[in-house]
Order: structure tokens, then C-alpha cells, then sequence
């Protein structure tokens, strides 16, 4: 099993959708690419991939800023490995990549949001040393009032 993990070019980007959508279900694809192109267009985002034998099995944004309470840090955003891939101990290699990426950008910290009923992935990030420092609440701005 020969497994790469890079960036991935903001020229690349919509190739992360297929992946995308397994998390994003409720997100009509055109505006999954809408989303991705923008965000790939700025400077405190970039996407990684995790390449096995050059096919993409798994994602993670990461968004960067500094904060008062902890200084620069890193929050991964839409990780996703492939459902085929997983209990394979390859999250545990991703995020031990990402570690090591974001503390050569100079980051103190990572933190990270995740859906309060993706029990896996609690028990995931438990096992990787993320603590509970508090609620993400999300209030939607459009007239439809939908989370997509």
C-alpha cells in the first residue's frame, strides 16, 4: 500500500467533490464547486489529499488565523477518508502529516469542528488528544433558513 499525502493545488480542487459529498449530503454539487473554488482561491486555505497508489481516498481543508486565546492555529475542515479505507489506522497517518505540516507553518494549535452525531469521529479525536472546549453554534443568514 504505497500512500502519499500533499497538498492539493487550488487548480485540482473540484477533484475533491465525489469526496466532498459523502460529508456534504445535503449540498447540491454546483454549489459544493461554487464553495471549494472560492475557498481554494484564498490565502488562509489550503486542501491536503491522501493518495493511495494516486487514486484520492481522503481530504481535509485546513483554515489558518490566529486567535487571542491561542495563537496561530490550524482548524482541518471537511475530512473525510473513504469509507473503503477506513479502520485502517490511516486517519491516525493523516492527521500525524497534518501535525507535523502545520507546525512547520508555525501553528500552536489545532482545533476542529465536527457534527454532534458523528460519534466516530468524537471517539477518533478523543484518541488523538482533542479536548471539548466548547460549542460551534451556527446561525443560517439565508431566507430559506436550510443548512446546505
Amino acid at each position: 500500500m504505497s500512500i502519499q499525502i500533499q497538498t492539493i493545488a487550488p487548480k485540482d480542487i473540484l477533484k475533491i467533490i465525489p469526496l466532498l459529498q459523502k460529508l456534504n449530503t445535503k449540498t447540491p454539487k454546483h454549489i459544493l464547486e461554487e464553495r471549494v473554488k472560492e475557498m481554494a482561491s484564498l490565502t488562509n486555505y489550503e486542501c491536503i489529499g491522501m493518495y493511495l497508489n494516486g487514486n484520492l481516498i481522503g481530504i481535509s481543508g485546513l483554515w489558518y488565523s490566529t486567535r487571542h486565546y491561542i495563537g496561530k492555529s490550524a482548524e482541518p475542515d471537511h475530512v473525510v477518508i473513504d469509507e473503503a479505507y477506513r479502520r485502517q489506522k490511516l486517519g491516525k497517518q493523516f492527521f500525524n502529516w497534518i501535525n507535523t505540516h502545520v507546525i512547520a507553518k508555525g501553528c500552536e494549535a489545532i482545533e476542529l469542528n465536527t457534527y454532534v452525531g458523528n460519534n466516530q469521529s468524537h471517539k477518533f479525536y478523543y484518541n488523538e488528544g482533542y479536548n471539548i472546549y466548547g460549542f460551534h453554534f451556527l446561525k443560517v443568514l439565508r431566507e430559506d433558513n436550510k443548512f446546505y
